[in-house]
């Protein structure tokens, strides 16, 4: 019998799809079963090693290769003529869901749930997650993202991707930025502890206690990061920044920063110091691209990690704290590694553009 040569064709999207029906408790098991089939497939298992992990034929292994490259994921959840319960829903119901998922909005809401396409459409609501399910629709997630305008945006682009995947010889690169107005937060009460069967609490008011501004660079070779905490976020503060840098740094070294375009980095008193100090080298991202600036990962860890559910009781404290995870990060560093070439950002742009001519 014929046995295929290469894996099978299943894009991210449609692995995470299957990925939750296996996992999904309601999910029919001839479904868990095709799912796991597509999945092996795709990995590029050998059809007998499919069938045995499965605990099924080759043939059947073969059958929803074939099916899932004929029609996809829908067609992972339709049976033969004749086999299983009959179809409730029609092509067409379900091809009209989808269409007014993705084209259509709710009177008054910004978004579908299940019960409110089930009411308009005069289905059920498992019917509905069914339905966007096969087809990979999430109505209720939203990712955000701004393109730049920029007129040197290639060239500011180029200029830092080619740093971070060509670092220049004898020089270190740090990626800089500040975390302005970071709030020390404190709970009006105390929360309850983790415990099996209840997950930690918080109350949802709180007392601020002041802030402080934090100024961060992440050596993008070693995943170290140079931080200090001031009071304000002015070119004086960061010129004692560029100190802290310069006398962090062993001499023999050039020091190229990556920052972005806020006033502060190009204040005349900032530009006269680094005129004195020619080993630094500044690379400055596209406006609205700060995502090209591999500090803000780390900041996201500290927030996520240390801040947001911390209970501060004051700006001492609050410093103490970024101060324990600057620690713990330089004691055991792990640095971000930057992949993306400059193409293949522009063709993800590129495709964002055409997204937003389309619907406009």
């Amino acid at each position: 019998m014929w046995e295929p040569s290469e894996a099978l064709g299943v894009s991210e999207t449609a692995k995470r799809t299957l990925a939750g029906w296996i996992s999904a408790r309601t999910s029919p098991q001839r479904i868990v079963m095709r799912a796991r089939i597509v999945l092996l497939a795709g990995q590029g298992v050998a059809t007998r090693r499919i069938a045995r992990a499965v605990g099924t034929s080759r043939p059947t292994v073969l059958l929803w290769r074939n099916r899932f490259t004929t029609g996809g994921l829908a067609a992972l959840s339709e049976d033969a003529p004749g086999r299983g319960r009959p179809r409730s829903i029609s092509a067409a119901k379900v091809k009209r869901i989808v269409a007014a998922t993705t084209q259509q909005l709710p009177r008054a809401a910004t978004q579908w749930s299940t019960r409110t396409m089930a009411k308009a459409q005069g289905v059920s609501a498992a019917t509905v997650q069914r339905i966007w399910e096969a087809h990979g629709l999430q109505p209720h997630r939203v990712e955000t993202f701004k393109l730049s305008r920029d007129k040197r945006f290639v060239e500011k682009l180029s200029d830092v991707v080619g740093v971070y995947l060509n670092p220049p010889d004898k020089a270190v690169v740090l990626c800089v930025d500040e975390k302005s107005q970071i709030q020390a937060l404190d709970r009006t009460q105390p929360g309850l502890p983790l415990k099996r069967g209840r997950c930690g609490t918080m109350t949802h008011d709180y007392k601020r206690n002041g802030t402080t501004t934090l100024f961060a660079a992440l050596n993008t070779l070693e995943g170290t990061v140079i931080g200090t905490c001031y009071p304000r976020h002015r070119n004086q503060e960061f010129r004692k920044f560029l100190k802290q840098i310069d006398a962090t740094i062993p001499a023999g070294l050039d020091i190229h920063l990556i920052l972005d375009n806020y006033g502060t980095h190009t204040h005349p008193p900032v530009q006269a110091w680094l005129q004195r100090h020619r080993r630094f080298h500044l690379h400055f991202t596209p406006t609205s691209a700060s995502w090209l600036n591999l500090v803000e990962r780390w900041l996201r860890e500290l927030t996520v990690k240390r801040i947001r559910r911390g209970s501060l009781g004051g700006v001492p404290e609050l410093i103490r704290a970024i101060e324990e995870f600057l620690a713990a990060t330089n004691d055991d560093p792990t640095p971000f590694i930057w992949t993306a070439s400059v193409e293949k950002i522009l063709e993800k742009i590129a495709r964002r553009q055409a997204l937003l001519e389309t619907h406009h």
